[in-house]
């Protein structure tokens, strides 16, 4: 199975569009398993944002045991599962990983993944300095890594840490 290229874009402001109508079609599809409504993540979620064009969204349910099944409900409706990080998630992409349009996370709600990639997601939200180191480190990495998925995505680890942090330290004040 081949990945696509690492490629990153200007945002775009249909982004938020897109991700609502899958928002509609999940919460259906994976109603029986969902506790609250699927967010969107990433950084199509961050307003100004240079992204890849992948709608990410985070689903949440009560525990990865408990929506085993939900993998074929996501199946039926175009989702690709592949048992990356299973420890944590089930993860999927859509329409395939050759072509992707959207990654769906599904996460037990109020796990430690799912608290991080929603407080990582609002700080850049908040402060346009983070969104700019951010990006400029994207671009970066995008150009060094443009066909290894996983390096890329490894290599943003050590700022989104010290975003995680500095919020940890907020939200004890």
């Amino acid at each position: 199975m081949s990945d696509a290229p690492i490629e990153l874009v200007d945002y775009n402001p249909q982004w938020a569009e897109q991700f609502l109508v899958e928002q509609r079609a999940l919460s259906c599809a994976l109603a029986e398993w969902l506790v609250g409504l699927p967010e969107h993540i990433g950084s199509t979620a961050v307003s100004g944002l240079a992204a890849k064009p992948i709608i990410d969204i985070m689903a949440p349910v009560a525990s990865l045991e408990t929506s085993v099944a939900a993998i074929v409900a996501a199946q039926n409706i175009g989702y690709v599962h592949f048992p990356y990080k299973p420890e944590v998630m089930h993860w999927f992409c859509k329409p395939s990983p050759e072509r992707r349009t959207h990654h769906l996370h599904v996460v037990p709600l109020g796990s430690p993944l799912w608290r991080e990639r929603l407080a990582f997601r609002d700080a850049l939200r908040a402060n346009a300095t983070l969104r700019a180191e951010y990006q400029a480190l994207k671009l970066q990495l995008a150009s060094q890594h443009r066909r290894d998925r996983e390096a890329y995505t490894e290599a943003k680890t050590p700022f989104i840490s010290k975003v995680l942090a500095a919020a940890r330290s907020l939200a004890l004040r």
